[in-house]
C-alpha cells in the first residue's frame, strides 16, 4: 500500500516507517524535522520536509505520492509544556490535524491511523483503563488529542473515513538501530539512562506523595517495536474492512511501574547508582495510568514481544552506548 506518514522521522514514527518499509509498503515521510531526524529513515524511503499546517506543501506531497492511507504522528507531546503554552498544542496538534484531514478528503484518501494518547483519560476512575472509560484530560496536550479523536468520529460518520486511534501509554526502549533522541530529553527512561551514562547528575522524581504504593507516579511502559507493530495491524484492519470503520485501541502492557521502580530497574541494568532527587509535583500529572489492551489483542491479535520492563530498559541502554 502507498502510505504517507507525518512525523515519520521522529522516535515512534521512524520505527513504524521501518516496519512499513520492511513489510513492502511504499512509504513517503512528511516531517518538518523540528524533532525528527533524517538519518532515522531507511534509505529507500522518501522524505518531504514540511509542516502539516502548510497546506500547499502538504497538498503537493499528496499529489506526488497519491497515498492510499495516512499515519499521523506529527504533534507536540510534552504534557508539562502544554500547561505553560496551551495555544502551541491546540494549533499544532488539533488545527493542523484538521488541515491534514481536509487535504486527505480533497485527494480521496479515506484511511487514517492516528497517534493518540493515554492522556485522554486524565485521572482514571478505574485501573486498568478500558477504551470505553471516561475521557477527562488533565492537560492541554491530552485535550488537543481528544479534539482530534472527536473530529475523526464525525469525519467517519459524515465522510466515510476509516480511522484507527491508538492510545499510547508510555513508549520506551529502542530497536537495533533506532532510539529516543529528543532535545531536550523529557522522557523518564532516557533521562535515567543519561544519569547512568554520566550526562546528568541525578534523576528528578516529580512528587512522592501520590496515592500509589511508593508515592511516585505509576505508568505502563510499552516497547516502541510493539507499539509499531500495532500500527501495521491497524492499517491492515482498515484496508481489509469492507465498510468504513472507526477503531479505538489502548496500547500498553497492562502492568504499572512507579518512577522509583523504574529507577531501581535501571540501576540493575546499568550497574550505576543513579542518584535521585524528589521535586515538587508537575501540574497535570495523573497518579496512575495503566492500560487494558484486551480489545486490540482480541480483535487484531496484537501480542507484545517485549513486555518485560528490564528488557525495555536494556534495549534503550544498549542504544545509548552505541
Amino acid at each position: 500500500m502507498k502510505v504517507l506518514v507525518t512525523g515519520g522521522a521522529g522516535y515512534i514514527g521512524a520505527v513504524v516507517v521501518s516496519q512499513l518499509a520492511a513489510a513492502g509498503h511504499d512509504v513517503l515521510v512528511y516531517d518538518n524535522l523540528s524533532k525528527g531526524h533524517r538519518e532515522s529513515l531507511p534509505p529507500a524511503v522518501s522524505l518531504v520536509v514540511g509542516d502539516v499546517g502548510d497546506r500547499p506543501i502538504l497538498a503537493a506531497a499528496f499529489a506526488q505520492h497519491r497515498p492510499e492511507a495516512v499515519l499521523h504522528f506529527a504533534a507536540w507531546i510534552e504534557a508539562g509544556e502544554s500547561m505553560q503554552e496551551p495555544a502551541k498544542f491546540f494549533r499544532n496538534n488539533t488545527a493542523n490535524a484538521l488541515t491534514l484531514l481536509e487535504t486527505m478528503l480533497a485527494h480521496n484518501v479515506h484511511r487514517f491511523v492516528f497517534s493518540s494518547t493515554a492522556a485522554l483519560y486524565g485521572d482514571p476512575e478505574r485501573i486498568p483503563i478500558r477504551e470505553s472509560d471516561k475521557l477527562q484530560p488533565t492537560n492541554p496536550y491530552g485535550e488537543s488529542k481528544l479534539m482530534v479523536e472527536q473530529m475523526l468520529a464525525w469525519f467517519h460518520r459524515i465522510h466515510g473515513l476509516s480511522t484507527a486511534s491508538l492510545r499510547y501509554f508510555n513508549a520506551a526502549g529502542a530497536t537495533a538501530t533506532l532510539g529516543e533522541h529528543h532535545q531536550p530529553e523529557t522522557h523518564l527512561i532516557p533521562i535515567i539512562l543519561q544519569v547512568a551514562a554520566g550526562q546528568r547528575s541525578h534523576i528528578s522524581i516529580f512528587g512522592d506523595d501520590y496515592d500509589t504504593p511508593d508515592g511516585s507516579c505509576v505508568r505502563d511502559y510499552i516497547h516502541v517495536s510493539d507499539l509499531a507493530s500495532a500500527h501495521l495491524l491497524a492499517l491492515a484492519a482498515l484496508e481489509e474492512s469492507p465498510q468504513p470503520t472507526h477503531l479505538i485501541y489502548n496500547l500498553g502492557n497492562g502492568q504499572g511501574f512507579s518512577v522509583r521502580q523504574v529507577i531501581e530497574c535501571a540501576r540493575r541494568v546499568t550497574g550505576h547508582p543513579i542518584p535521585a532527587k524528589v521535586e515538587p509535583r508537575r501540574p497535570g500529572d495523573p497518579a496512575t495510568l495503566v492500560a487494558s489492551s484486551a480489545k486490540i489483542r482480541a480483535e487484531l491479535h496484537w501480542q507484545p514481544q517485549f513486555p518485560d520492563l528490564e528488557e525495555i530498559i536494556r534495549s534503550a541502554w544498549l542504544h545509548l552506548q552505541r
